[in-house]
Formats: structure tokens, C-alpha cells, sequence
């Protein structure tokens, strides 16, 4: 029972009713959980035994997700640092891998909520990469390989997730950062990319709801 849940952007009320509804035992989250510790007026996660594990996106605190000391940010949700892995019970191992380019990044501040060299995933996130073999990748944006009808060419991030899609030829692929739901198969792999939480279409889907052969 393990669920895959798209961009939340501090909507954690959706993601609580999410949870309480579905009751999923795991949630892998692609990135914009909405990781802003500085701001107080924020719902609290509800999600009692559930384990929550996310990326980052590009649109979180940076700053104060470089500075953690424990990934375990809350009782049983985990910040997921680039190149970091989770094994499942039946053997499949995931990796995660967030960070792209903030598209609106000309309404934002550095610094504040804009931070331009720390979102992207960059030549030495690659170099710290596992040597082991990866089933399942989580990240925030998408490899090249994987066509997305609104992709801006500027960001880098999406060549860095290609030269992963090369190294461990995984067999599902989850992403988010688009805001819409699509999904297709490319380089042997089978990928979904997911909606915003406040959509109403297909903003989330069970794991092996994707699994292939």
C-alpha cells in the first residue's frame, strides 16, 4: 500500500484527507512538499503511522533543508536527500532525487523564497550517486527523454536526470514540477508524472498501480 503523491506546496490539509482516506502505509512524494520551517501558520501533518518520504522540489526552503541535522523532519516524514535510497520489502530499491528550475523564479527573491544555486541538481549531486542497482526513481522534474509539452529548455537539472536515466536504467519513474498529469515509456522505463494535490485529476497513484514486467 504504498501511495505516490504529486506537488503539495504546504497543502497539507489535502494530503491529510489524502491519508486519512486512502491509508496508505507509505507516501514517496516528488518534490514542493512545501518545507518552509520559518512559516508558523502552517497545517500540521496528520499521518499517524503512515511514513512520508519527499524530495525536494524548487519551491522549498534550501536553505534550512541543507542545514538538517536529522532528514526526520516530523514524526515519521522524511526529507529524502539527492542520490539517498529507500529499499522495499520486496526487494525493490528507490532513489531520490529532487531540485529543478523555478519557473517563476522572475516573481521571486534569492534568499528568501528563491534559491537559484541550490535548486538545481548539479554535477556533484551526480558524482555522490549509489552504486547499486535503482528499480524506482522519485525526483521533481524529469529526464529529456521523457516529452513534457510545457518544459522550459533552461533547466539543467532535466539533462542531470538523463545522464541518470542512463546509469541505472530504471523501471519506473515518478515526477511532478508540471503540475499536470501524463505518463508514457521511454529508454525502458515507464514513467508518470503527477498533478498538483489541489487538482482534481490524477494527482496521485498507487506504486505498483505502475509496475511493469
Amino acid at each position: 500500500m504504498i501511495l505516490v503523491v504529486g506537488d503539495i506546496h504546504r497543502r497539507f490539509d489535502y494530503l491529510n484527507s489524502l491519508i486519512n482516506e486512502k491509508q496508505p502505509s507509505i507516501v514517496l512524494q516528488v518534490g514542493d512538499f512545501g518545507y518552509w520551517p520559518n512559516l508558523r501558520s502552517r497545517t500540521k501533518i496528520k499521518n499517524g503511522d503512515t511514513v512520508v518520504y519527499f524530495c525536494e522540489g524548487n519551491h522549498e526552503d534550501h536553505e534550512s533543508l541543507k542545514s538538517l541535522k536529522n532528514n526526520e523532519i516530523e514524526k515519521n516524514v522524511f526529507h529524502m536527500k539527492r542520490g539517498s535510497t529507500i529499499d522495499l520489502p520486496d526487494g525493490r530499491t528507490i532513489l531520490f532525487i529532487g531540485g529543478a528550475h523555478s519557473f517563476d523564479w522572475e516573481f521571486r527573491t534569492p534568499g528568501l523564497d528563491w534559491f537559484p544555486e541550490l535548486e538545481l541538481v548539479t554535477e556533484s549531486d551526480l558524482e555522490n550517486l549509489p552504486d547499486k542497482k535503482i528499480d524506482i526513481v522519485i525526483s521533481h522534474t524529469a529526464p529529456e527523454e521523457f516529452y513534457m509539452s510545457f518544459s522550459p529548455k533552461e533547466d539543467p537539472s532535466r539533462e542531470s536526470l538523463s545522464y541518470i536515466l542512463k546509469k541505472y536504467e530504471p523501471k519506473l519513474w515518478f515526477f511532478g514540477h508540471f503540475h499536470v498529469y501524463s505518463a508514457g515509456f521511454d529508454s525502458g522505463c515507464k514513467w508518470t508524472a503527477l498533478a498538483h494535490i489541489e487538482s482534481y485529476f490524477r494527482h496521485w497513484v498507487w506504486l505498483d498501480s505502475a509496475r511493469t514486467k
